[in-house]
């Protein structure tokens, strides 16, 4: 099975794990390996635990990694990854890398209906387990698929596009990426299609639902946190806004010390900071990157480092 997936930010998250050879690494969502395969390498009597949900990926990644003794390939959510370390055996380990969002491997797979580019079924479904795009479309209710559209995609037509899509079903289920594509299109007016294909954050917005990536990222970041070891980072790539406020935030709270009412004379919740941002502002592609890699446009990195 060919799984194309250039890593993005390679170099840059290489770096900011600071690997050490007889550390314990993680791969969160290792995909197809590229970020994975190049952390098995600095290894000696390390481990690396690579981590994904979508049975494609776990295949793809078990033959890029199958030359490492270091690395074990592990299915399961990046959510419940304390879980997923103590079924190896693992308390803490030295460094955790999570690649949020979509593969180009997904997207490219025409079957797996992520992408609006070419008419397939409506699925999104990463684990390929559970209600898919379709079963949300034609199930929901117009509120419902309103606040999807607007709160994970941003959509200003949310509840047009939601009002085309309820009365569609009425008469027949919409089933593919085509017709959900062609209903959104029809729903905004001809100044929305001149600013990117029309579709393109109501689709986002649904794979997020599909996914529960937002629940997913934010059980995964504390599930992280709580697995380093003292001087471990955690590095995060995120593509959209939603995801990088979350980390942002997240990172902050973990780094904040006092919490007292600025009046109070001296403090008394004795609160410390838990850890510090070795970068305060997210790194992200350089232009010779974006050059090979278009998609790593919206990228961003932010790193954080346990006390």
């Amino acid at each position: 099975m060919t799984f194309q997936h250039i890593p993005v930010l390679l170099h840059e998250c290489i770096e900011a794990l600071r690997i050490d050879p007889t550390g314990i690494y993680v791969d969160g969502t290792v995909g197809g390996a590229g970020h994975s395969s190049v952390i098995a390498q600095q290894l000696s009597t390390g481990r690396l635990i690579a981590i994904d949900q979508d049975p494609d990926a776990l295949q793809a990644a078990s033959e890029r990694l199958r030359p490492y003794a270091c690395a074990t390939v592990v299915e399961g959510n990046f959510s419940h990854l304390r879980e997923l370390l103590k079924g190896q055996g693992i308390d803490k380990v030295n460094g955790i890398l999570l690649d949020i969002g979509v593969s180009s491997h997904q997207i490219d797979t025409t079957s797996r209906g992520f992408s609006y580019h070419n008419d397939a079924p409506l699925d999104m479904r990463m684990s390929q387990k559970g209600a898919s795009a379709a079963d949300l479309v034609n199930t929901l209710s117009v509120e419902e698929l309103t606040r999807i559209f607007y709160e994970y995609g941003e959509e200003k037509y949310a509840r047009s596009i939601a009002t085309a899509i309820v009365k569609a079903r009425s008469a027949a289920p919409v089933s593919s990426t085509g017709q959900l594509a062609d209903l959104i299109a029809g729903s905004v007016p001809a100044k929305a299609k001149r600013q990117g294909h029309p579709a393109r954050q109501c689709f986002q917005a649904l794979r997020i639902a599909v996914n529960g990536e937002l629940e997913a990222l934010s059980a995964g970041l504390d599930s992280a946190q709580s697995s380093l070891a003292q001087g471990g980072r955690l590095c995060v790539i995120t593509f959209h806004s939603l995801e990088d406020r979350m980390v942002k935030q997240r990172f902050a709270a973990w780094c904040k010390g006092c919490v007292c009412p600025p009046d109070f004379p001296v403090c008394v919740c004795g609160r410390k900071p838990q850890g510090k941002l070795p970068c305060k502002n997210p790194v992200v592609p350089t232009e010779s990157e974006l050059t090979n890699n278009p998609r790593a446009r919206s990228a961003k990195l932010r790193v954080y480092e346990q006390l």
